[in-house]
């Protein structure tokens, strides 16, 4: 059922690449309310992707922008401003990647330059898209920036290694450019901390799929899908969350308040 939360509203969207990607399922969620997109993602990844599929569903143009570049955020902006009449209302950020964890480095053993590429595809872009956007005035009064995050972030997940610290610098960056974006414009941004979820980058994460059966035991509503995320990425779009800034909400079933479960107990003990 849709309720017209995002009639009239405007925004970005990137990171697409697959249906079962958390930022595909929020597209067709914010089409579905009545929000006009611009799909973005990296040249590379577009390759690996479905973004035309997704483009043609949600009557979208797709502006290709290396997340990492000052100057093909400068073209998304510019480019998505000329598409809208003005600026937009929201905007996604829903980029990740370690090299690391893709070769398969320990924690302990870390490629430098590679980390210092997940730091910035990670966390530093999601500055990137802000500052970028404040200095073209690129996102309306009220509007609202969300970038995704995860729990290792403040717990220690071992096979999540840099990501983790990533994840640590994008929440901060939440809060610093949350006060200043909204002190300058009343923009609000927040970070949403998601279940795992059986997402193509989530799945090459070592270990996952018992991790996501641990998490879905722990939790007492069980795991968040991509679905029930986009439907929660949609409400800080809305207007219904127009004083919610410089958060990161947890978005987990419960999964970050609860100690342990029932469910793990009786596994142990049937061990």
């Amino acid at each position: 059922m849709a309720y017209g939360l995002l009639k009239g509203k405007k925004g970005i969207i990137s990171g697409a690449l697959d249906s079962n990607s958390i930022a595909w399922k929020t597209a067709l969620k914010a089409k579905e309310e009545g929000a006009q997109i611009v799909l973005t993602n990296a040249p590379i990844a577009m390759r690996m992707g479905e973004i035309n599929k997704l483009a043609e569903m949600c009557e979208a143009q797709i502006i290709p922008a290396d997340a990492t570049s000052v100057e093909d955020l400068e073209n998304l902006y510019t480019k998505s401003m000329e598409i809208f009449g003005g600026g937009c209302d929201f905007v996604l950020h829903s980029i990740g990647m370690s090299p690391n964890i893709r070769k398969g480095r320990e924690y302990g053993d870390l490629n430098y330059d590679w980390f210092m590429k997940s730091l910035d595809v990670s966390a530093l872009s999601f500055h990137k898209f802000m500052q970028v956007a404040e200095k073209l005035d690129a996102i309306k009064e009220w509007g609202s920036v969300v970038g995704l995050s995860y729990i290792a972030a403040q717990r220690t997940y071992p096979f999540y290694t840099d990501m983790a610290d990533a994840k640590a610098v994008l929440e901060s960056i939440a809060r610093g450019y949350g006060y200043r974006y909204g002190k300058a414009k009343n923009v609000r941004v927040n970070t949403i901390s998601q279940s795992p979820t059986k997402t193509t980058a989530g799945t090459g994460i070592g270990g996952f799929n018992s991790f996501y059966d641990f998490a879905e035991k722990m939790s007492p509503l069980g795991n968040a899908s991509a679905e029930d995320c986009a439907n929660y990425i949609v409400m800080l779009f809305s207007d219904l969350t127009k004083m919610v800034t410089m958060q990161n909400l947890f978005h987990d079933g419960g999964y970050s308040n609860t100690g342990i479960s029932e469910e793990i107990i009786s596994l142990l003990e049937n061990q």
